[in-house]
């Protein structure tokens, strides 16, 4: 089993494919995709997309909490594509720690020389930060204006 562990903060930061995850970290998963995307948010979307089945999910946990997520996929011959980024508690580093670590993982496991994102343009700045570059125009991606983003590793 493919299990990575980053202590710091009380927390730990795990990568698993889909069939890795145990049923209570992937009902984690989910009930935290919901507080942001649907509660938080207002984003109504259809969230089981199948994608789950071939990401990676790198994830913060803490207290048997899923507390900071994305999953990351192979889109193309040369890119991953990150999506689903959240963590439950805003400004407070953890989504930076999140970008960090999961590259690190991403850079080990695909070996692509692109990442992409599909940033809401609301944290265009924070991908940014992260040394990711706005590569389209604005666009609406379920109801949220949107702009792709790409960081060549």
């Amino acid at each position: 089993m493919n299990k990575y562990y980053f202590k710091g903060d009380k927390m730990n930061f795990v990568v698993k494919t889909f069939s890795e995850l145990s049923v209570d970290e992937l009902y984690e998963i989910l009930k935290s995709r919901e507080e942001i995307f649907l509660l938080e948010q207002h984003i109504v979307c259809q969230d089981l997309d199948d994608i789950d089945r071939k990401s990676i999910h790198c994830f913060f946990i803490d207290n048997n909490r899923v507390i900071a997520y994305l999953r990351a996929f192979e889109s193309g011959e040369d890119s991953v594509t990150v999506g689903r980024v959240l963590t439950l508690e805003h400004r407070k580093g953890l989504g930076s720690k999140l970008m960090e670590k999961s590259i690190e993982e991403i850079k080990k496991r695909f070996k692509n020389k692109r990442i992409c994102v599909h940033a809401q343009k609301q944290a265009v700045t924070f991908y940014e930060k992260m040394g990711f570059l706005v590569v389209s125009d604005e666009y609406l991606e379920e109801g949220v204006i949107h702009l792709t983003m790409e960081k060549y590793v």
